[in-house]
């Protein structure tokens, strides 16, 4: 499954971010601060991170430089700083791309989707339904993260 990172200082965009990526498939972990984030980005490295560039420790900008001095990871910049200078330096940074709040979750999904299939050539199309959890890609359904066996469909109808 698609790990991804969202770093945002706000517990309601934490929230509802993670949230709705679970609900889209993607396995999630938050943090609320830079510390944090590199701490988790380190010890289970991530697939994508979405990234606030103020946060209280220290900014988002540094941040990347931090989780790129640990390896390569997606970055996806998702904050209020909406100034043509800030868009500039994010992406000269080697963020993959850069979305100001608000923002629309679709679009989110979507945006995430295209810089994962650029990056790491995987895409999440996993739907997901309580414990059950189905790769329409990988052609696996899941329960608790096991996999389960299923049979064909049966091609031959009952009637009359």
């Amino acid at each position: 499954m698609t790990r991804l990172l969202v770093v945002d200082d706000e517990a309601t965009v934490r929230e509802l971010l993670s949230a709705t990526l679970r609900f889209a498939g993607f396995d999630v972990t938050s943090a609320a601060t830079a510390t944090e984030a590199v701490a988790a980005a380190v010890a289970e490295p991530p697939d994508l991170v979405l990234l606030d560039v103020m946060l209280p420790d220290m900014d988002g900008f540094d941040v990347v430089q931090r989780l790129r001095d640990h390896g390569p990871v997606p970055v996806l910049f998702l904050t209020a700083r909406d100034g043509q200078a800030d868009k500039i330096h994010g992406l000269s940074l080697g963020a993959d791309d850069y979305v100001t709040k608000p923002f629309d979750l679709k679009e989110l999904i979507a945006r995430i989707r295209a810089v994962l299939r650029r990056t790491t050539g995987r895409h999440s199309d996993v739907l997901t339904a309580g414990r059950l959890a189905h790769d329409a890609e990988g052609h696996q359904l899941t329960r608790d993260g096991s996999p389960l066996r299923v049979s064909p469909p049966s091609s031959a109808c009952s009637g009359t």
